[in-house]
């Protein structure tokens, strides 16, 4: 990842609208991070909300998996919008230096970004539109699959001491 160039960036018709409405007013009071943001939704060609190349790109919503320039392991988090950001775990809003660098973004590209005194350099690794744990956790939260009960929704209270 050395010397990164600014990749091109795609985004659907609805998130580039909401978007560029949201920076736009936070680029007015002086935000730093709206300016950042209304500048890379700027330079982003705009699809139809539909477009099947959208499959591979970080859209609003959309799980991503990244890592960073200098070392950290990877990271899975959702882009969220941010009236909709309840976790710093597991989101990243898009209003933050994180957020908009990945906003748009395809699988492969990789874009620096200032935050915290210094440059870093993200890397998409993948893009789910679904929770990567979607598939586990709707089988446990439905008791019922396929019409039998789960073994972990018995009466049995396991072993007991003799």
């Amino acid at each position: 990842m050395n010397n990164p160039s600014i990749p091109d960036i795609t985004l659907p018709a609805s998130d580039h609208r909401r978007l560029e409405r949201l920076a736009k007013v936070g680029a007015d009071q002086g935000d730093v991070e709206a300016r950042y943001l209304l500048s890379e939704i700027n330079r982003a060609e705009v699809v139809p909300d539909r477009a099947a190349r959208l499959d591979s790109i970080v859209t609003m919503g959309s799980w991503v998996t990244f890592w960073f320039n200098w070392g950290l392991p990877r990271e899975t988090r959702q882009l969220v919008y941010p009236e909709d950001h309840t976790s710093q775990r597991t989101q990243v809003p898009a209003m933050s230096p994180l957020g908009a660098a990945l906003v748009g973004l395809k699988v492969g590209s990789e874009i620096p970004f200032f935050t915290g005194g210094r440059t870093n350099v993200a890397r998409v690794e993948s893009v789910s539109r679904g929770h990567p744990n979607d598939v586990v956790r709707g089988l446990f939260s439905n008791p019922m699959v396929k019409g039998k009960k789960l073994l972990l929704d018995d009466d049995d209270p396991g072993p007991s001491a003799a």
